[in-house]
């Protein structure tokens, strides 16, 4: 089906950004606190997309981060759609089962959340690549955990700041100063998160070039 291990690296790769971006769209409605600041359970999934557009810059360039931001994109708006569509489909009532004031309880808020992180998604990933590989042409192959590190703390101050602020301090559900305390609390968790997860980046590279090597790549 695929023409060379590095295709299958890539379907890989995609398939678990594709999945932790999903699944944080959809856990997103739930706010949890963090010390004295709430902060949206969504945020959970975010480190790994984060490590995972590390190494799809590494291995497949900026081309390819782009290409799968914009599917990915696309599949959250697809997401949306299709609850949009859910929403307004009448539940079957019984006892034991999910009832509309359940349903919409949980996906209807998740609505301003997906906007919110589509657009901080797009903005976050074309601030990351383009400050990955620009930390990568200045060092080459080496101190992979700067341009890692580096093009994280930067795309998430953006992204964290975004996405509150359209699903949450725009419809007027936090104040101004919940908001810069979620969204500060959600970037050093995230930031923090990241940090820990640097030696992913190093075991996934050193994984995907024991797997490229035996094809010749």
């Amino acid at each position: 089906m695929f023409q060379s291990r590095k295709d299958t690296v890539y379907i890989v790769l995609a398939g678990i950004f594709i999945t932790n971006a999903l699944v944080a769209e959809l856990i997103g409605g739930k706010l949890i606190y963090i010390g004295e600041a709430v902060m949206s359970l969504g945020i959970l999934p975010w480190p790994v997309v984060f490590v995972t557009t590390d190494l799809v810059n590494e291995y497949f360039g900026e081309k390819g981060v782009r290409k799968l931001s914009l599917l990915t994109a696309s599949l959250i708006a697809y997401t949306f759609i299709i609850l949009c569509i859910g929403l307004q489909i009448p539940a079957v009532k019984g006892d034991g089962l999910v009832t509309d004031l359940q349903f919409n309880a949980v996906f209807g808020q998740s609505m301003l959340i997906i906007i919110g992180s589509i657009t901080a998604f797009l903005v976050s990933q074309l601030i990351d690549v383009t400050l990955f590989h620009f930390v990568k042409n200045k060092t080459g192959n080496r101190m992979i955990w700067l341009r890692s590190t580096g093009s994280t703390v930067i795309s998430q101050l953006f992204d964290s700041f975004i996405v509150l602020g359209i699903a949450f301090w725009l419809p007027g559900k936090m104040d101004n100063e919940t908001y810069l305390l979620s969204a500060l609390t959600g970037y050093s968790v995230k930031l923090g998160i990241a940090i820990l997860l640097t030696p992913l980046i190093y075991l996934g590279h050193s994984m995907i070039d024991n797997y490229l090597k035996k094809d010749g790549k």
